[in-house]
């Protein structure tokens, strides 16, 4: 069977038992704070196993596109050097919402493996949950009873809680699991060890392929277990490592599922691809190199795909560290100098057209998107090498004396010291600077100091990435409280669509811990606020208690389907019913600019293309920003154009037509706009101003019609990522003030200039005298600084084999200083000169020292200039030969001089 006819046969098994095939959600989490990725099948369904949400289906299964790179399942280190670790996968799931349980969910299992796929019966293992005492949690005998009738119970294996009771984090749905493994060894091998010995051993032959979990359990913050309101089986099978086993393969790259983009590779490298290499051997390093990319390739194509684009922080650098490790391997192994890993975009996208289309839709976006990732990231590499390289030189010119004795040297590399004691080491705050700085990996900084036989102190790089973590770890720590239910139901319904005002009771609430700062999180049972989502912010406003007291909502969160209210503070009594009441002024705002957001993106898809697509967006009381996918600059005329268009909509007054509860199909075959990268329900709503115009699949709040918008004026437009635009835009009296503003500017400028008739011309007369005049200041300072330079070269004092000057001077900056130091350091040899000058008021030191001083005797301009800014209470630096200080006491002027001659 092919990889696309093993997944198929497992959705139809499950379509067979009275399952419904669901559609995958993106990998990029949205609306859950504790995800950053869709790490397991069951995410999408997490709030319908918290009972937050009730299932539309009893029973479903899918083929679900998973990342795991990061938190608790963090495989990326393990990927390229086993054969089974991949960091985005594909989970096949079946799954059932308070339906069948362990009977049904075990012996469908069976069947499907046995019978439909065909696999021997004796080189499968199952296993069930051995208990645990700390938990106060009983051996799953039921498990154990159930499989006894399918499987002899040779096969049949305990397993504790790491490997028999699965968790998805710290807090969350959980319970007991029976895992199936399938040994692959040869038969020899396997009548040499029995290979229930070998089960959750890590051996790359008897693998697990599908676990059952039995999901009966919320673990809470203080760690103990609160049983869920129903009972739910959620299973999920490594579909990689499932054809791999059908196949016939030891290794899941070498299945269809890999081998093309592999013999791709191989192809362009012009190397083989040696599936058998083990460590040690000469070809090692190459397979590894292609698993890498043939893997990181999928979880990067699939991310950006799904609306995540690499970045500096969060999941964004997530999917930047895994790009930047494959291009890592491409130009270390397979000698890739120039992008590769953009050229395997169409030939995956191609593979899996038929199964998730998001990635062959946009597989051009996502190509450019890698294509700059990689170019840019290859010049990071460059500067990195060159660091590295300048490091290893000045270490060796530090160490170039030969001493008996253990000392500490230090050196400037890139304007920054360093101190070392043994001439062969990389020091440790170096390496984690390439690392964290430069982005520079960490094992290609010891590869390079392999290759000339010296060493990094592992230990300090260790140490300073554990400081960096914990500062970040600090910067974001969040201490989230259990949940104090006040009633049963926990639906939420959202009114704001009709009001912002509605009388609502408290359903459960949490406390809050941030930064030091204590905040409530409160869930209502009914709320006209809208929760921040698909760009658009969420409300703030008040809660009204029945006694009076007013609470200020601060923002508004979803979190798995809850609509979250932030508050600083709580009433003693919370029982009775509230009037929850949203800031109508900035709602109002709010709606401006989302209106306004769906008809700048309509009307750039005139102006710009119909390629034109959602890239993320911001929407607030303030302001808009939207993110497009777009390859070239916005020229001004285009976006005038674009703005004229969105202003002659604003003009026409178009009603809002809003539609609910409309089946996904039928909106999308009605050309409605959809954004690659949200998660629709079965049932939209339909954002229309204009059927010929703009029609947009929304969650959000807007005005009944365009004119309310008032005006709309672009303010910037500026890249983001390679492929992607910004365009930020305001409305309504934000628009207005920003006019009078700028009308203002004018009429000052005009005043300023004695009002021409061209205020263009007039300004460019300026500036074409401005120029002529600095030209001739600077005629006239360096006729200056010549003069000074035979002066000040007269001045010398011989001190200690030293050309010592220490003066005072008059020059209007510090260009004309740096400029005087050079020339007299071109007349005198060993030269030691501190020239001290007061610019615009402030004080300012220069040191310049000879070449042959710094070799010589070991100056260092920089830590000299350091000490001497210490008098005018300021501070500087800069190379061994040249380096400068300001301050802020010019009194301390003459006090540098002095110390200036004391230390030579």
């Amino acid at each position: 069977m092919t990889a696309n006819e093993i997944r198929q046969a497992f959705l139809d098994f499950f379509a067979s038992k009275g399952h419904t095939i669901v559609p995958s959600a993106p990998i990029v989490v949205k609306n859950d704070p504790t995800l950053m990725f869709t790490n397991a099948g069951m995410n999408q369904f997490k709030d319908i196993f918290l009972g937050e949400a009730p299932a539309k289906f009893k029973r479903v299964a899918d083929t679900q596109r998973c990342l795991r790179v990061s938190g608790k399942h963090n495989d990326l280190e393990e990927v390229g050097i086993d054969t089974y670790h991949h960091t985005m996968f594909e989970m096949l799931g079946n799954w059932s919402f308070g339906d069948y349980f362990k009977k049904e969910a075990i012996e469908w299992s069976w069947e499907l493996l046995t019978e439909v796929y065909k696999l021997p019966k004796d080189r499968l293992y199952v296993s069930y949950f051995e208990g645990d005492t700390k938990d106060g949690l009983e051996k799953d005998t039921e498990t154990l009873n159930l499989w006894k009738t399918y499987v002899d119970e040779g096969h049949i294996l305990p397993g504790n809680k790491k490997d028999n009771f699965w968790e998805m984090g710290e807090t969350g749905p959980c319970g007991p699991c029976s895992e199936i493994h399938y040994d692959s060894r040869p038969d020899n091998e396997r009548a040499l060890v029995d290979g229930k010995t070998l089960v959750n051993a890590d051996h790359d032959q008897v693998i697990e392929i599908w676990n059952n979990v039995f999901m009966q359990f919320n673990r809470l913050k203080d760690g103990s277990l609160q049983q869920l309101p129903a009972k739910h089986v959620d299973t999920g099978m490594g579909f990689e490592r499932l054809v791999r086993v059908l196949q016939g393969k030891t290794s899941n790259y070498d299945s269809d599922v890999f081998q093309p983009t592999i013999e791709f590779i191989a192809a362009r490298s012009g190397k083989k691809y040696n599936a058998a290499a083990k460590p040690g051997d000469a070809d090692w390093s190459v397979a590894v190199a292609m698993r890498v990319l043939a893997d990181h390739i999928r979880a990067v194509s699939f991310t950006i795909a799904d609306g995540q684009l690499p970045s500096s922080n969060k999941a964004g650098y997530v999917i930047r560290r895994i790009l930047r490790r494959a291009v890592r391997y491409s130009y270390q192994y397979l000698d890739f100098k120039e992008p590769f890993l953009n050229q395997l975009v169409p030939l995956l996208a191609e593979q899996f057209k038929d199964v998730f289309s998001e990635l062959y839709n946009q597989k051009d976006f996502v190509q450019k998107v890698i294509l700059e990732e990689e170019t840019s990231f290859l010049r990071t590499l460059g500067n990195g090498i060159n660091k590295f390289n300048e490091y290893v030189k000045k270490q060796n010119e530090a160490f170039s004396t030969p001493s008996s004795e253990p000392r500490i040297v230090i050196f400037s590399v890139g304007g920054k010291n360093y101190d070392n004691h043994i001439s062969t080491l990389i020091t440790g705050e170096f390496a984690f600077e390439l690392s964290d700085t430069d982005g520079f990996p960490i094992d290609l900084t010891e590869l390079m100091a392999r290759e000339i036989g010296w060493t990094v102190d592992l230990k300090k790089f260790n140490e300073e990435l554990i400081k960096q973590k914990d500062r970040s770890r600090a910067a974001t720590a969040v201490d989230t409280g259990d949940w104090i239910q006040l009633k049963d139901d926990d639906t939420v319904e959202f009114t704001g669509y009709d009001e912002t005002e509605s009388i609502a009771h408290v359903v459960k609430y949490r406390k809050v811990t941030a930064k030091g700062k204590e905040q409530y999180q409160i869930v209502l049972d009914k709320t006209p606020f809208y929760a921040e989502s698909g760009g658009q912010v969420g409300d703030t406003g008040e809660l009204v208690f029945p006694d009076g007291e007013v609470v200020r909502v601060t923002d508004t969160k979803k979190e798995n389907g809850l609509i979250v209210h932030y508050v600083d503070k709580l009433p003693e009594d919370i029982d009775d019913a509230l009037t929850a009441i949203v800031d109508k002024d900035r709602r109002h705002n709010i709606m401006n600019n989302h209106s306004a957001t769906h008809l700048l993106h309509a009307a750039m898809k005139q102006v710009l293309g119909a390629h034109v697509n959602q890239k993320g967006s911001l929407v607030n009381a303030d302001y808009l920003r939207f993110d497009f996918s777009h390859f070239a600059k916005v020229t001004d005329e285009e976006l005038e154009r674009i703005e004229a268009i969105v202003n002659e909509k604003v003009r026409e007054n178009i009603a809002l037509k809003e539609e609910r509860n409309v089946p996904y199909q039928i909106a999308i075959s009605s050309g409605v706009t959809a954004l690659f990268g949200e998660k629709y329900g079965d049932y939209v709503r339909v954002i229309t101003f204009d059927e010929k115009f703009s029609k947009e699949l929304c969650g959000g709040t807007h005005i009944k019609a365009t004119g309310h918008i008032g005006f709309f004026k672009i303010i910037a437009e500026s890249a983001v990522a390679a492929g992607v635009r910004r365009i930020e835009a305001i409305t309504g009296i934000a628009a207005e003030n920003y006019i009078l503003e700028q009308n203002k500017l004018v009429n000052h400028l005009k005043e300023l200039l004695k009002n021409p008739k061209d205020i263009s011309k007039s300004v460019e007369s300026l500036l074409d005298e401005n120029t002529r005049l600095k030209k001739e200041i600077e005629k006239s300072v360096l006729e200056k600084s010549s003069g000074l330079k035979t002066e000040l070269a007269q001045k010398v004092e011989l001190i200690n084999g030293i050309n010592f000057i220490a003066q005072k001077v008059e020059l209007p900056n510090a260009d004309a200083i740096k400029n005087l130091a050079y020339q007299i350091k071109d007349i005198v040899p060993n030269l030691f000169l501190v020239l001290v000058a007061v610019i615009d008021g402030k004080p300012n030191i220069t040191v310049m020292i000879a070449e042959d001083l710094v070799k010589e005797k070991g100056l260092h301009a920089g830590n000299i200039v350091k000490e001497l800014a210490k008098d005018i209470k300021g501070g500087g630096g800069g190379q061994p030969f040249f380096a400068t200080a300001g301050g802020s006491d010019v009194s301390g002027l003459d006090a540098v001089l002095v110390k200036a001659k004391g230390l030579v």
